[in-house]
């Protein structure tokens, strides 16, 4: 009995082993896009941080500090707080003003409150992004429309404007007021 167990189990593995062998170049594909194509990919492609800052909170708070502006420029209130939502969970103690407001983000789904609350994030978390950045460029921004002309800030991590306050309103409105880069 234990020889014919064994004999199976034998059988078993050669059968695992051929199988596993087989040639899947079939299933296989190679996709070349020209310059033109991959241009065009990166004009479409979401302004995600590739800047480093000397800690990971900071590193958590500005990935998704560029989540929730996207999701502003496009007028997303359920990304707003989604990103929110995990941005919230990226802070420690010392930071619980900015965590207050991050949760508020979270908790509200009207697009104006939320264009505010970010203004106020970004009032805040200014010198926390300035200061901690070890590595890139950010860019702090000006738009003087915001908030019937009183204007607010925004950072980004690309040179461009994509207005979070007007989104496809006035996505052009703005201007560059401070380079940070290290």
């Amino acid at each position: 009995m234990k020889s014919k167990i064994l004999n199976f189990g034998v059988v078993l593995l050669l059968a695992i082993a051929l199988f596993s062998c087989v040639d899947n170049k079939g299933k296989q594909s190679v996709e070349i896009n020209t310059p033109e194509e991959v241009k065009k990919a990166e004009e479409k492609t979401a302004d995600i941080a590739d800047q480093d800052f000397i800690d990971g909170m900071t590193g958590k708070i500005w990935h998704n500090y560029l989540e929730i502006k996207i999701a502003l420029t496009n007028a997303d209130a359920d990304q707003v707080q989604d990103a929110s939502q995990s941005m919230v969970a990226s802070f420690s103690e010392e930071r619980a003003e900015l965590k207050a407001i991050a949760q508020q983000l979270s908790e509200t789904s009207e697009l104006e409150k939320q264009r505010e609350l970010f203004a106020s994030f970004t009032e805040k978390a200014g010198p926390m992004f300035e200061n901690a950045l070890s590595g890139g460029t950010i860019y702090k921004k000006f738009c003087p429309m915001a908030f019937n002309n009183e204007g607010a800030y925004w950072y980004a991590d690309i040179e461009e404007i994509n207005n979070p306050y007007f989104g496809d309103k006035m996505p052009n409105c703005g201007s560059v007021k401070k380079t940070i880069k290290k």
